[in-house]
């Protein structure tokens, strides 16, 4: 479960989960109880200008997310920095989920959702409302060629 809202104006801040998929597929097979599975519950910033999902390093170590390699990344500000990934991230926002990569910062609080999440999640930011919303409430609709 999670919840939108506006932390500061332009800001739009949601609560949402995110879950070691690789634990989610070892408990259906039952090779491990439900209750092992880590997982942990965020607040993070919406940005549509950024492309990934980016989390807390400390957050990727608590659910222990196998790394990926590495990715360099620039900021707003156009200085550039190369940080670490880890793959086989859930996450659960507004009652959808889907499994992404996710970018690490060594020294963030809260998250950062960018568009890759809110594409495959089919999550439209209400600039006019500042919240974020499904475009339809009740299916994902992927568009296609």
């Amino acid at each position: 479960m999670s919840t939108a809202g506006v932390e500061e104006m332009g800001r739009v801040t949601v609560d949402f989960v995110v879950t070691n998929l690789e634990d989610v597929i070892r408990a259906n097979s039952g090779e491990i109880p439900r209750e092992k599975v880590r997982s942990k519950r965020l607040r993070g910033v919406i940005n549509t200008g950024a492309m990934r999902l980016v989390l807390p390093e400390t957050v990727a170590i608590e659910l222990g997310l196998p790394m990926a390699g590495q990715t360099k990344v620039r900021y707003a500000d156009q200085c550039t920095a190369t940080r670490k990934m880890v793959e086989f991230v859930r996450l659960e926002l507004l009652g959808r989920h889907g499994h992404f990569a996710a970018i690490l910062e060594p020294d963030r609080k809260d998250a950062l959702i960018g568009a890759i999440v809110l594409e495959d999640l089919d999550l439209i930011v209400d600039c006019g409302t500042q919240s974020l919303r499904p475009r339809d409430p009740d299916v994902v609709v992927s568009e296609i060629e």
